[in-house]
């Protein structure tokens, strides 16, 4: 209902080709404005002489013009590719990358979050908000038709007949049953420009809404692929744990046999306890971010359902895409252009204060004072009149109003021109942070290997007597929180993916609309 509302009412009112025959006047896919279809409204239920449903139609042919620039889109300086472009990228910006993933677990959080975040639901109410504004303020474009009764019996005082008293009742019936319709004549266009204004504020307000959404997937993805990362870091955590707890066993029974110090039992204990105060941090963090993510999906804070480990999850390819392609991808520039339309719209509104309004009044109905002869021919009545009224002294009143609108434009223009500026700086930070990313992964793999090599040695050296366990103690040192790091750059690498198609936008922000439904996916 949402969609076909804001399909109809986003149609402009202007220019169009109708077809109606009358006795007074005829025409055949002639065209005119939209206020024509008013007219002959009007006529229809008041029936005008040729001379004054002439005059009528030249006003209305008239009306098709207004004051005030109309919009063209600014020119901007656009780069002719993005710096850090990756070499490989593939058009999968209108597809549902989450999917590429290849985590069911995700699609299903993505799906849910759809469903049920309440600030997707918001978004989609202020969009109902702002149809409403539409639709109200493009209803004076047309005839505002009213009905009226009454009914009264009236005694008058004998004092004010004086010396007429008693030659006629001093009471009195009245009944009367009107309809009547009220037009403003919108000649220099003030309220198609109000209504252009309003329709881009609807815009707005609608790609505002699938800006939440591109904001919502994004942070759902990226916030699952951090849990996941930390999943891993816990479980390095405390496969580290037990490894440490068993060598300070070792070392316990080695020092009641005399074959070791303390001092080597208590380096070993230390080890255990620096990583055993490790834990309980990534759990608060786990906990935060499941917390997190039920709020994406609308539900009370909880434990989150876990697919797969994040050595298993695969990386989806990287989106092309050139800078002109983002005025178009992209919801924020999309409704930061909408609203410079409206302010650009207001200008017009403003300046059409300068010139009068005019304005066709008309009642049509019956009026008697006996009710059974109320709907009989000689109770008939019916009235038509034309107004017009303008300023001549507003002591800037006007002027104000329109140097306020022009401030607005500029306003607009501005953020419009920033937004695009914005939007360049935060896909080139994305591609440039998944690079650099993916190569400080492939070296920290590297650094752990080492290590790894490193710890192996130097057990192999203190076994044999050849060194202290101070050096062992260094190894392992250095192994534990290069092994966490890789985890988290692991995990940052594949949010960083989810930050680039954030920041490029596409066709499958309007996948993800589809999704705005009840959920029958929802892993709880």
């Amino acid at each position: 209902m949402r969609r076909f509302a804001l399909h109809l009412l986003a149609a402009q009112p202007g220019p169009g080709s109708i077809s109606y025959t009358s006795k007074r006047f005829r025409t055949r896919f002639f065209p005119l404005p939209a206020s024509c279809s008013s007219l002959l409204f009007w006529t229809r239920f008041f029936p005008l002489p040729a001379s004054c449903f002439s005059l009528l139609l030249l006003t209305v042919m008239l009306s098709g013009c207004m004051v005030g620039p109309d919009y063209r889109r600014p020119a901007v300086e656009m780069p002719k590719a993005f710096h850090y472009e990756q070499k490989d990228a593939l058009d999968t910006a209108n597809t549902a990358w989450w999917k590429e993933f290849h985590d069911p677990v995700l699609d299903c959080l993505i799906v849910e979050a759809l469903a049920n975040n309440k600030s997707v639901k918001a978004a989609a109410a202020n969009v109902e908000q702002a149809v409403g504004v539409l639709t109200q303020t493009r209803a004076p474009l047309f005839p505002q038709a009213t009905y009226s009764g009454d009914a009264a019996r009236t005694r008058q005082s004998k004092s004010e007949l004086g010396p007429f008293y008693g030659l006629a009742p001093n009471t009195s019936n009245s009944f009367d049953l009107l309809a009547g319709a009220t037009w403003e004549i919108d000649l220099w266009g003030r309220i198609r420009r109000l209504t252009e204004s309003a329709r881009a504020n609807l815009l707005a307000t609608d790609e505002a809404r699938r800006g939440v959404i591109l904001s919502l997937v994004a942070s759902v993805a990226g916030s699952y692929l951090q849990l996941r990362g930390l999943d891993e870091q816990l479980e390095i955590a405390r496969r580290t744990l037990a490894t440490y707890g068993k060598s300070v066993k070792l070392f316990e029974l080695q020092f009641a046999h005399g074959q070791v110090s303390m001092m080597t039992v208590e380096q070993a204990r230390s080890q255990y306890e620096n990583v055993a105060a490790t834990i309980p941090q990534i759990e608060s963090q786990i906990a935060q971010t499941e917390n997190g993510i039920c709020i994406l999906l609308g539900r009370n804070p909880g434990p989150i359902k876990r697919g797969n480990p994040l050595s298993r999850i695969a990386i989806p390819a990287i989106p092309a895409g050139l800078p002109s392609q983002l005025l178009e991808r992209r919801p924020d520039l999309a409704q930061a252009e909408q609203n410079l339309v409206a302010a650009n719209a207001q200008i017009g509104a403003a300046k059409a204060l300068y010139f009068p309004t005019i304005s066709l009044t008309a009642a049509l109905g019956v009026q008697s004072s006996d009710l059974s002869q109320l709907f009989q021919g000689p109770a008939r009545t019916w009235s038509y009149a034309g107004s017009f009224a303008g300023p001549i002294f507003t002591a800037g009143a006007i002027a104000g109003q329109v140097k306020q609108a022009r401030a607005m434009r500029e306003a607009a223009l501005q953020n419009y021109k920033n937004a695009i500026l914005s939007s360049f700086g935060d896909v080139e930070n994305s591609l440039v942070s998944r690079r650099k990313l993916s190569e400080q992964l492939l070296a920290q793999e590297r650094f752990v290997v080492a290590l790894k090599n490193y710890d192996r040695l130097a057990w192999m050296q203190y076994n044999g007597g050849y060194t202290s366990y101070l050096t062992v103690l260094n190894a392992e040192e250095q192994l534990f929180p290069a092994e966490l790091t890789c985890a988290q750059v692991r995990a940052s690498v594949l949010e960083a993916i989810v930050t680039i198609y954030k920041a490029m936008g596409g066709g499958w922000v309007n996948s993800a609309d589809k999704l705005t439904s009840p959920c029958v996916c929802a892993p709880h």
